[in-house]
């Protein structure tokens, strides 16, 4: 079960961004940032991950996703990061894991390079964001839906759908979507320069990739890793782009494991 809130969060330079977020279980608080599937893609995760911990699992929604708004104000990843660094600040959380997948994991490095005292960690899955030579991001704008489905699961056939066989309001928020994608991460989704201010972080990270991942390859997530001073690497076997979708029982074990870690023995 969750609750849905929506809060109205301080942007800088500029007046406030409302934000709706889904709230699942109570306890140690984590932060989970959906990709460019939107919040649905996630929801699932949290709720299970809720119901076999004690976590606070927080999921907004980035405005222009599922229907949302987007306020000029907030048109950049930095932007979203601010965003949910100044939600933090609002909502006095401390000790946060911050999750991310695909985008969602481009934000959470953003907020890790705010160097908040509130985020103790990050996760990133299967995320995009850095430019790895010869290992480009899938052009998801050029693909067929089929292709991107069978870019991004293991096993697509489980998740595969006709997107023209959807009601007139899902096939809406598909293209709003689509259009908040392209306004954040651009048609490359990547940004030169993250690769290099990746180096200054002193946080945590784990870095999880599908095996099968054919929008980011398995040596762009190992690359990601090596950017990142104190940051592990583990591929998970049988499952694509959205391991959260996939193989949910993989992640949160991951995640859990990687509390008893001592992460210091990454730092180079």
């Amino acid at each position: 079960m969750s609750t849905t809130k929506i809060y109205s969060v301080a942007v800088d330079g500029a007046g406030p961004a409302e934000v709706t977020v889904a709230e699942y279980g109570a306890g140690q608080p984590f932060l989970l940032l959906h990709g460019g599937a939107g919040p649905q893609s996630v929801a699932g995760f949290a709720e299970k991950f809720a119901a076999t911990h004690q976590v606070r699992v927080l999921v907004p929604t980035h405005p222009g996703f599922g229907g949302t708004a987007r306020p000029e104000s907030v048109g950049t990843i930095p932007a979203l990061a601010a965003l949910y660094q100044g939600l933090l600040d609002q909502l006095d959380l401390a000790d946060v894991t911050v999750i991310g997948n695909s985008l969602g994991g481009w934000i959470a490095a953003e907020i890790a390079l705010l160097e908040s005292a509130r985020v103790s960690g990050i996760v990133l899955i299967d995320a995009v964001g850095i430019e790895v030579p010869d290992h480009p991001v899938a052009d998801f704008f050029t693909l067929t839906m089929d292709e991107v489905f069978a870019r991004s699961f293991h096993d697509p056939d489980q998740f595969r759908i006709d997107p023209a066989t959807l009601p007139p309001a899902a096939q809406a928020i598909a293209a709003g979507n689509r259009a908040a994608i392209a306004t954040y991460a651009g048609s490359g989704m990547t940004d030169p320069a993250l690769v290099g201010r990746l180096g200054t972080l002193e946080i945590p990270t784990l870095v999880l990739w599908g095996e099968s991942d054919g929008m980011v390859d398995v040596d762009y997530g190992r690359a990601y890793a090596a950017a990142i001073p104190m940051a592990q690497f583990q591929l998970l076997p049988d499952t694509g782009h959205s391991p959260q979708l996939e193989t949910p029982d993989q992640v949160i074990t991951a995640i859990w494991d990687s509390a008893n870690t001592d992460f210091s023995a990454f730092t180079r």
